[in-house]
């Protein structure tokens, strides 16, 4: 069975990612984040669950059971989660332009969406 701590090493090298950066993600220190993959230390269970939504994955996936992927693209920019594209984090200012973009469809798409009931 693959471990915690090799799961956390495939999925941070799948995503060309250095542990630095993903520890700033995590906003984790640096030592803490390495210690992980290096099966030193273990996270609480707020730091394992942010760490399962950092990679668009279940706990159970990161504890090594063989869980399929969550979708990887869960964006809502309703939610204060950074917008990414290509890893690469967006500035607030296209956040809310891209929510006003939104908010337009919706309105106009979905006019008597509550009055259906």
């Amino acid at each position: 069975m693959v471990t915690f701590s090799q799961r956390l090493t495939n999925l941070r090298e799948s995503q060309n990612l250095s542990k630095a950066e993903t520890a700033r993600r995590l906003e984790i220190p640096v030592s803490t984040y390495s210690n992980y993959e290096y099966g030193n230390r273990e996270p609480d269970f707020e730091t394992l669950n942010r760490i399962a939504k950092h990679y668009h994955v279940t706990v159970d996936y990161l504890l090594g059971n063989d869980a399929p992927k969550t979708d990887p693209h869960p964006y809502d920019l309703a939610d204060d989660e950074p917008l990414t594209y290509h890893g690469v984090e967006l500035p607030d200012n296209l956040r809310t332009y891209y929510k006003s973009v939104a908010d337009a469809y919706v309105k106009q798409h979905h006019k008597g969406d509550d009055n259906d009931g």
